[in-house]
């Protein structure tokens, strides 16, 4: 229903994380969506996507059979339980955002040195 904002929030971005329940398999559907609209239509590498499934509190977290399609396979999947393990989520989206920070660097400095040649 929000549809005609999605290119404002994509407008000039360097990453996109899609947080879903794993349980309901209407975000599984739903997902493909978001990744084909937010990432491939911007066009994002895979690297600079992460794909979170989200388990609530006092669920079962079954995060061995998840599986995922392609494409969505290819990417960087975490579990978040945040009762359980708050600290590496914590963990795992610093690291994403080091990895988007690095890209923008490198970026940057490939413009300017195509500026200065």
């Amino acid at each position: 229903r929000f549809e005609t904002c999605w290119p404002a929030l994509m407008k000039d971005s360097h990453g996109v994380i899609i947080i879903f329940n794993p349980e309901l398999p209407s975000h599984l559907k739903e997902i493909e969506t978001w990744y084909s609209c937010f990432v491939q239509q911007q066009p994002l590498l895979d690297s600079q996507c992460l794909l979170v499934a989200h388990h609530k509190p006092g669920s079962a977290e079954d995060t061995e059979n998840l599986s995922l399609g392609y494409p969505l396979n290819k990417l960087k999947l975490i579990h978040s339980n945040l009762e359980e393990d708050p600290e590496d989520v914590r963990m795992e989206f610093m690291k994403y955002f080091r990895s988007i920070i690095n890209l923008i660097n490198e970026s940057r400095e490939r413009e300017e040195m195509s500026i200065i040649s």
